[in-house]
Parts: structure tokens; sequence; C-alpha cells
């Protein structure tokens, strides 16, 4: 599944893929966007008081998709300019309520792949509006609080905190491995590593694909990253903790301290 796309393989279908900005208005507007990209920029599909988490509730997505034109059947290519986190959580965001996941990409490399060597523009765009609706997706990597607790104890399960090292020593869930999301992320290139550096990556912490792999971070947006980029290498059993340590925490789950 191409999940992840390049800069050239967007070029060669920027006609027949709706692309979606997630960064800020001003950066849309004053830095540029891709041609023919429409903003929906992070902060607006995201919610404390959303259906799951920090969802933003499935009337909120349809009216946000439904304002940029996307339809249920249309091929999305999402991307920001941070190495395509924030993205990745518009992308997970549409899968968890309906859109068919193989129709949704994120642009490897993030803006600055693109607006190296290819143009940019501050010309507005004005989608002609669609009535999207959401549907319950076919598979749903979602649990929620007592699957994780289950999960604890399953040794067929690998639990993995995406976050950063210091924010695992300070606290994590009991048994969980840390990799923070960004070690799968190339720093020069800002897109992914070479794949069989991922894989080194991955087996080191015991993430490989004959496991069970539940994710978790803080608010589910690094998740949202490392979720793809385990989808993309072939990992099929996947689980994705949308309350995160945020909601563990808040209902008393216990959790360890140090590496």
């Amino acid at each position: 599944m191409d999940t992840f796309v390049s800069a050239d393989w967007l070029a060669e279908r920027l006609e027949d893929v709706r692309v979606v900005d997630v960064r800020d208005g001003w950066e849309y507007e004053g830095i540029g966007h891709l041609p023919g990209a429409v903003s929906i920029p992070f902060g607006e599909f995201r919610s404390g008081e959303g259906d799951e988490g920090m969802l933003p509730g499935a009337d909120r997505w349809a009216d946000l998709l439904s304002a940029a034109g996307i339809g249920v059947e249309d091929d999305v290519v999402a991307y920001d300019d941070t190495h395509g986190v924030f993205a990745a959580r518009f992308l997970v965001t549409a899968e968890l309520y309906g859109h068919d996941p193989a129709r949704l990409h994120l642009l490897d490399g993030d803006y600055s792949a693109w607006s190296r060597e290819r143009p940019t523009t501050t010309d507005a765009v004005e989608p002609d509006p669609t009535e999207y609706e959401p549907r319950e997706p076919a598979d749903s990597p979602l649990v929620g609080f007592d699957e994780v607790a289950a999960a604890l104890e399953a040794e067929g399960t690998v639990v993995v905190d995406t976050r950063e090292a210091w924010e695992f020593e300070e606290g994590h869930l009991p048994g969980a491995v840390q990799l923070d999301w960004m070690e799968l992320v190339d720093a020069e290139s800002r897109g992914l590593k070479p794949r069989d550096e991922l894989a080194s990556i991955l087996a080191d912490r015991g993430v490989t694909p004959d496991r069970r792999v539940l994710l978790y971070c803080n608010t589910a947006r690094r998740i949202s990253h490392t979720y793809l980029v385990l989808g993309h290498l072939g990992y099929d059993d996947l689980a994705f903790y949308e309350g995160s340590l945020t909601e563990w925490e808040a209902r008393g789950g216990a959790t360890e301290t140090g590496t």
C-alpha cells in the first residue's frame, strides 16, 4: 500500500487526488502551499470533547471535509512541514471515520521536500463543496482502557511508547518499549528512513510483524505517524490507543518510571 508517497509520485497525480495542507492558516496563506491544496489546519480537527478521545466528532469531521470538497471515494494526500506527524494525524482520523485506508497517503518529506524543486502558490483555493458522510471503518484499530490493561499481560503483544526518551523515563505503561517516532525519520530528507534501516530499528525494540503492536503517546498525535509507518511496512496487527497516557493516568492506570 502506497501510504507514504514521494513528491514525484504526487506531481504525476496532482490533478487526480485531493491534497490537504494541515499547517496553520498563516503558513498556508503566507508561505505558500501546493497547487490545488485545500487548508484544514490541525487545530480544526482536534477536540478534547469528541466522540473518541481527541477525535473531533463525526459531525465536525463531515463539515470539514465537505467544505474542503472531499468525497468519500477520493484519493487524499496530506502534508505538513513537521516530518508528517500532523498530516499523519489527519489521515488516521480519516481512516477512523471510514475513509478507505488504501486511498489515504502522506507526502513523504513534507512541504519542504516539495518546495525545494517544485512550484508553490499563495492563490486561494475554492473547492466545490461535497456532502461527506463518515462511516464505520471496516476494521477499526482503536482500543480502550480495558483492552490496553489486558494487553499488558498478553505475551504476544508489544506495547510501544512513541514519545521522547525523557518522557518515557518520567512515566510509562508497565512493560512498554520506548520508540521515539522521530527515530523512523531521516533528518536530511525529512521523510522515512530506508526500509532496511527501519526494520533494524524496529527489530531492536522487539517490534516485529509477527507480534501485535499496541501504540500510545500522550494525545495520539505521535502514534499516528508510527501507525502509518508500520502499516506501510506490512504490519497487520496494530492497536491504536486513542486515549493514550492522558486517559490512562486519568483513570488510575499504573505506570513505571526509568528506562
